[in-house]
């Protein structure tokens, strides 16, 4: 069987792509249902994009790569999409945007617009094998029990990365990248919780609060959770994306609020106040009693100089931990790293070494940000090729 154009990964970018790379187009997943990624993403009302994506919302070797796929597909043409199919949608924190109802609207409508626009899409159907052939790709599979060979001048890797193995992720993708040529960055698991061997926070599981994280390269203020394996939440994750093991982290624990000034006027008015009495009034009191031993916090305000006033401060908005590692790709959202952004060429995701390969999504070394910005540049990269091969 001939086809001009073989998709292989019936996620975000692979449908997306295979909305606008025109007729004769086959999409191919091992699974039995179509954006399952998606279909579990934000709770299951899938966090679509992100009204402040750009460039600097991506991790990668070559930062500026992702900027002409992020220009020429933005989140605003994605919500104009969303917006087309009725899809009721509402925005959260920090321009995350979510479907009012389910995730599955968002699959319905790549699946409605990758048909329309003449695409197939093979579902519970196992690659067996690819070979480069002349002028194209021999792809060999598996559908039904039975062996099935396609023919195709077009290959378009959008297999994603090694992230949530239980829904069958691989390392396909970069397997095939390195079978052609193509070089592949090391990867690592990102926006993953971080874990401690010695159990410190199993005292502290499921307390929560704004925090600021932060490393030598970067910081989040956003919530952070403990757990009883160590410590997750928003800004937990958005730190994972830029740790390396042996890393310290520091984490500030009062970002919003001048502790320091707060203490200093409470001990002149409430100086007979335990000192753990008042940060429980900015802390929760689970984390104050965890600290008051962690820290040695104790006696009345009244007790305290500005000396140790300030020392605990700087403690409380400089706490540095030492994570053991992560929870590594079993739990982590993304695949940081990948296939080398050098062998792509930025403007169709097409590699010049390999004429008619073709990489996208989570399986090229761009990763974004918690909050909508991964869909978002598997939007503008499956757009960037399917555009492309529609021209040619």
């Amino acid at each position: 069987m001939w086809k001009k154009t073989v998709i292989l990964g019936a996620g975000a970018a692979g449908m997306m792509c295979a909305a606008h790379a025109g007729s004769d187009c086959l999409v191919i997943d091992h699974a039995k249902s179509p954006g399952e990624k998606i279909r579990i993403s934000g709770g299951g009302r899938c966090n679509f994009t992100n009204l402040y994506a750009g460039p600097e919302n991506y991790i990668s070797a070559n930062p500026h790569f992702c900027k002409s796929a992020l220009s020429r597909y933005t989140q605003w043409d994605f919500i104009s999409l969303v917006d087309g199919h009725g899809i009721a949608w509402h925005e959260k924190t920090l321009g995350q945007l979510f479907c009012d109802t389910s995730a599955k609207e968002i699959v319905a409508m790549l699946v409605a617009e990758l048909k329309q626009a003449g695409a197939d899409l093979w579902l519970q159907t196992k690659v067996m094998n690819v070979e480069r052939t002349d002028p194209g790709f021999r792809v060999a599979l598996e559908r039904e029990g039975k062996p099935v060979t396609i023919t195709c001048q077009n290959l378009v890797l959008a297999t994603g990365g090694k992230s949530i193995p239980k829904m069958g992720a691989t390392g396909l993708a970069y397997d095939l990248a390195q079978k052609f040529g193509l070089k592949v960055t090391d990867t690592r698991a990102g926006l993953v919780p971080f874990t401690f061997t010695d159990g410190r926070f199993k005292a502290l599981s499921g307390t929560a609060l704004p925090a600021r994280l932060s490393n030598q390269q970067t910081s989040f203020d956003e919530a952070l959770l403990f757990t009883h394996r160590g410590l997750s939440g928003p800004s937990v994750l958005q730190l994972s994306s830029y740790w390396r093991e042996g890393e310290h982290i520091h984490v500030n624990l009062t970002p919003e609020i001048a502790l320091f000034e707060i203490l200093r006027e409470q001990r002149q008015i409430q100086g007979r106040r335990d000192l753990t009495t008042e940060l429980s009034r900015h802390l929760p009191a689970r984390l104050v009693d965890f600290l008051a031993t962690e820290l040695g916090i104790k006696g009345k305000l009244a007790d305290q100089s500005d000396m140790a006033l300030r020392a605990l401060c700087d403690r409380l908005q400089d706490w540095q931990l030492l994570p053991s590692g992560t929870e590594g790709y079993r739990t982590a959202e993304v695949t940081i790293g990948g296939i080398d952004t050098q062998e792509l060429s930025s403007k169709t995701m097409g590699s010049s070494k390999c004429p008619g390969l073709f990489a996208i999504g989570e399986a090229v070394d761009v990763t974004g940000w918690l909050g909508g910005y991964n869909f978002q540049w598997a939007w503008a990269s499956g757009y960037a090729a399917g555009t492309a091969i529609a021209a040619s």
